[in-house]
């Protein structure tokens, strides 16, 4: 039986023992107990989301940075300690995880792609013989108290890291929103920055970025045009806003503009991917003329954060987007683009 140094650790009226093991050996005992599904004490997991397994596995395939503990429940018995070293028994269904069954599938399924894989050392928290009570108390405070970074932060840091860390179309995308906000575009001062001062108006780089990431996305619909260059898409975005920027007039920057909030960016987006596209694919153009001459948008028909006033998120985003679509007036078409 595999045995393995361990720390004794005591919080308040729980202890747990803090572990490195293989991800060979995790994912092997190690199974998600899920509630209202899984008729068992401790059951507090949700049902997987295989999006995040497959992003996970690639991660583990290309990097395979795992610094943060997966949680375990131990269920299979007591665990035999000696001399600083405890057995853990190679045999499924010993523990439930608490926390990390995202982690743990996706570096299942990296297995199967890439064995040596297996040997990779995975801090683990176990606790032992939790009941459902205990094990949704730590579950909570994982998912509630202790927050994972905010979005923002993320994209932010995409400047300073290794870009086979990150998903490419993030990338492109915060690439392209830096653009946006910088001196003589459309959104200069108008994305909000990690730890910026708290401004009225403004859209949040996280925000910005994944409203265009589907489009820049491997099989987006810029991609399927054949504008893959950057410097192509960043003319394309920066015509688009610099467009609806020229149909405001002076106004663009007042802070009634629904535009420099997060639903109008977002629903701007939406009426290019779902109208402007195609339209300007049908032109030939993504010049910011042939936006502008498709628009009978003018300075006394701007639409205004106070238009949107008391929606949701989501509705307010797409009542902008339907008023976009009431001043799109298309023209005729013709072959290839122009930026």
């Amino acid at each position: 039986m595999p045995s393995f140094p361990f720390i004794p650790v005591k919080q308040k009226e729980h202890s747990f023992k803090l572990v490195s093991l293989p991800a060979g050996l995790l994912t092997r005992i190690a199974y998600a107990a899920v509630r209202r599904k899984d008729d068992e004490e401790g059951a507090v997991q949700r049902v997987l989301n295989t999006s995040r397994i497959a992003g996970i596995k690639d991660f583990a395939l290309r990097m395979g940075d795992f610094p943060a503990s997966i949680v375990l429940n131990w269920i299979g018995g007591n665990l035999i300690e000696n001399n600083g070293l405890v057995d853990v028994p190679d045999e499924p269904r010993m523990a439930q995880i608490i926390d990390g069954q995202h982690r743990v599938a996706g570096l299942k399924a990296a297995i199967e792609d890439d064995p040596a894989i297996a040997d990779y050392q995975i801090p683990v928290a176990i606790y032992e013989g939790l009941d459902t009570a205990h094990s949704a108390r730590i579950f909570i405070s994982i998912n509630t108290e202790q927050r994972p970074a905010p979005k923002s932060l993320v994209f932010d840091l995409y400047g300073v890291t290794a870009s086979d860390l990150m998903d490419p179309a993030a990338i492109r995308a915060s690439d392209i929103v830096a653009y946006l906000g910088a001196d003589g575009q459309p959104y200069f001062r108008w994305i909000k920055l990690p730890n910026q001062d708290r401004q009225r108006g403004g859209v949040a780089l996280s925000t910005a970025v994944n409203a265009i990431k589907p489009l820049v996305d491997a099989k987006g619909q810029l991609e399927q045009i054949g504008a893959t260059e950057l410097e192509i898409q960043k003319a394309i975005f920066s015509n688009f806003f610099g467009a609806l920027k020229a149909k405001y007039g002076p106004h663009w920057d007042d802070r009634g503009n629904a535009f420099i909030y997060a639903s109008g960016f977002i629903g701007s987006i939406e009426f290019f991917r779902s109208h402007m596209f195609d339209y300007c694919k049908g032109q030939g153009s993504f010049e910011k003329s042939t936006i502008v001459d498709a628009l009978t948008m003018d300075e006394t028909s701007r639409i205004l954060q106070e238009d949107v006033k008391g929606l949701g998120g989501t509705e307010a985003a797409n009542a902008i987007r339907d008023r976009l679509i009431s001043y799109f007036r298309p023209a005729g078409s013709s072959q290839g683009f122009k930026v």
